[in-house]
């Protein structure tokens, strides 16, 4: 930790009592180390594209469309596996979505690199509030937290890097799944039945919207979400849909008030073998049925 953390030993200024908040305990102890502050005088960052007009950063690598809704017991979040550095293809197998703790789990879309690191850190602050106050925050009160860390790295984002993360969990007070979204500077929305962020969230959200049903079982939820990925990847270059040649499918978490589940890759190959096959018979996907309207 910097010149707090010395030949293997914690020095005096690691061990003294101090906030709940481990953020504020690198404020105060290593602030180079927090996102954002890296990033705070000027960077000189790549240029997008060989003629280097695009916006900076643009040919970093980015991580693309992650989707989350709710359903009878809890919440689901799923996120598609590829990383795209401009028009090229930087990974395939990148994992966007994480378990925060217990109860929640997040995702990134935007800068990967800048994501992975706000993503530690705030998986860090629930540990480490949790360790100081011998109980977890509230689900309100993680929102809270990530909404700061998204605050803090407004000046990258300034510069190019930017990073939004969708944030969802199991909340034990109301035990119902929630879902959270935030801008660039830290702003913190509640999302209502589902949500997506990232390149392809637009068509991953209209396919929710077609999809969705409240209080519906977790197969279908998965489905849903698995659905909605295909739909991004079908318009979203940026997004990548199941492959089935490399057995790469899209990361699936679940939490419940039985605490977060993240399903292996077979299961996640069944659910997505599953919606390619029924793709194979109607491309366009599944087709909500029209309600009549009484009189």
């Amino acid at each position: 930790m910097g010149a707090d953390y010395l030949g293997g030993q914690f020095t005096a200024a690691c061990l003294k009592a101090g906030t709940s908040s481990f953020a504020d305990f690198l404020g105060a102890s290593a602030p180079d180390l927090l996102p954002g502050a890296r990033a705070s005088g000027p960077v000189a960052l790549p240029a997008a594209g060989p003629g280097a007009g695009g916006p900076p950063g643009a040919d970093l690598p980015h991580g693309t469309t992650i989707v989350a809704a709710d359903f009878a017991d809890g919440v689901i979040m799923a996120g598609d596996r590829r990383s795209t550095a401009g028009s090229m293809i930087a990974q395939r197998d990148i994992e966007k979505v994480f378990r925060s703790d217990d109860f929640s789990c997040v995702g990134i879309a935007g800068v990967a690199g800048v994501g992975l690191e706000l993503v530690r850190l705030f998986q860090l602050e629930l540990e480490h509030y949790e360790k100081l106050e011998g109980r977890t925050l509230s689900l309100e009160g993680k929102a809270n937290r990530l909404a700061a860390f998204v605050r803090g790295n407004l000046s990258g984002a300034l510069q190019g890097l930017v990073v939004v993360p969708l944030f969802a969990g199991y909340d034990e007070e109301t035990e119902k799944g929630r879902i959270f979204s935030y801008d660039v500077a830290g702003g913190r929305y509640e999302e209502r039945r589902y949500h997506s962020i990232g390149s392809g969230s637009v068509f991953a959200r209209g396919s929710l919207k077609k999809l969705y049903t409240e209080g519906m079982a977790e197969g279908d939820a998965i489905t849903a979400c698995m659905h909605a990925l295909y739909d991004a990847a079908d318009d979203d270059s940026a997004t990548g849909g199941p492959d089935l040649t490399r057995r790469i499918y899209p990361v699936i978490a679940v939490v419940t008030g039985d605490g977060f589940r993240r399903l292996t890759e077979d299961e996640a190959g069944e659910y997505a073998q599953a919606v390619v096959a029924e793709r194979m018979e109607s491309p366009g996907g599944p087709i909500a049925p029209l309600r009549q309207a009484t009189t």
